[in-house]
């Protein structure tokens, strides 16, 4: 009797994000990795070590470092962390020109080798990075998606959870458009298991209106702000621990076809009243990736922050350079 085959995942970048998420990725048994970076000795470093806690993990899975593109071959995901990060005072849309440069080459390699595969994107600016990816390697839309949505919206619980002094397990958050300062908490849809969190603070301060207001004011604004606070008090790093979990959630609703309703960069043909543009919106996420995007009826509020959040990404896109003949897909 055939053994079946074990999923594949190919990391791109063997940095912060990069090493923790084949760590956790190894850990959880989600399949065997492929560690990538074009620093030599820098992947296969890490995959050592992390294929060293096996045993008190009890993992029996493999795990490759590499700096050569043909190790990624027939991967089931692919995971683009690899770019240059955000350093404190820079904006998401200061790395255009420099993580496009990094794009061609990574997208090159992952149509020449895994062209079969899923595509998770999270280097930044994300919007951007997502569809020059999906530019340069020709996949179908719903292969190819963007990580924001779940980081944004994870954040977003988190401050709700500590003003609230509940378990953050318990609290529902929604966060889309784009992965910046214009991204769009869904207010209405934050909850404590089904309870709405605009009770819970008016229960919290005694139905003073102004005061709840200010306060679901400033969680929203922390949430939007929220990568830049990480990179101020670390100075010369972006996050990592977090960004890991969220891809890890993508990870596993892919390999395992969960069909998970969750926030991710997808590629909009007309939802939301957006064509053409990759945005965070709510998806089922599954074995072919995006399987579909959930639409809901958004108030003028919304609406107006969320078209805000679309001209943010589309300012972004235009920035993008064209794709050099050597790098683009074949007809």
């Amino acid at each position: 009797m055939a053994l079946n085959k074990r999923p594949k995942i190919a990391i791109i970048g063997s940095g912060n994000i990069g090493g923790i998420l084949a760590y956790h990725a190894t850990s959880r048994k989600l399949g065997d990795i492929v560690l990538y970076d074009n620093v030599e000795g820098r992947a296969e470093g890490k995959s050592i070590d992390i294929s060293a806690a096996a045993r008190e993990d009890e993992f029996d899975l493999r795990i490759t470092g590499t700096s050569n593109y043909e190790d990624i071959a027939d991967s089931d995901i692919v995971v683009i962390t690899a770019g240059a990060s955000r350093r404190y005072g820079m904006s998401r849309g200061d790395l255009v020109a420099i993580n496009s440069e990094n794009m061609f080459g990574i997208a090159q390699g992952i149509r020449n080798y895994a062209p079969s595969a899923c595509v998770i994107v999270v280097c930044n600016p994300l919007d951007a990075m997502v569809t020059l990816c999906q530019r340069c390697t020709g996949f179908p839309h719903q292969r190819v998606m963007g990580m924001a949505g779940v980081l944004d919206s994870a954040r977003f619980a988190t401050f709700i959870a500590e003003e609230l002094g509940v378990s953050v397990r318990d609290v529902n958050a929604t966060v889309l458009g784009s992965h910046g300062d214009c991204m769009v908490p869904i207010v209405r849809f934050a909850n404590v298991n089904g309870i709405p969190v605009m009770e819970l603070l008016r229960q919290k301060y005694r139905g003073d209106e102004q005061r709840v207001q200010e306060t679901m004011d400033a969680l929203v604004l922390r949430t939007q702000k929220a990568g830049g606070e990480i990179i101020r008090l670390l100075k010369d790093k972006s996050a990592y621990y977090s960004p890991a979990s969220s891809i890890l959630t993508m990870i596993e609703a892919i390999i395992q076809n969960r069909k998970r309703l969750i926030t991710a960069t997808a590629y909009l043909t007309g939802q939301f009243g957006v064509s053409g543009y990759y945005v965070g919106v709510p998806c089922i996420i599954g074995a072919s990736g995006v399987e579909r995007i959930v639409e809901f009826e958004m108030t003028p509020h919304e609406k107006a922050m969320f078209d805000k959040s679309v001209d943010d990404i589309q300012q972004l896109v235009a920035q993008l350079p064209e794709i050099p003949p050597e790098f683009a897909p074949k007809p």
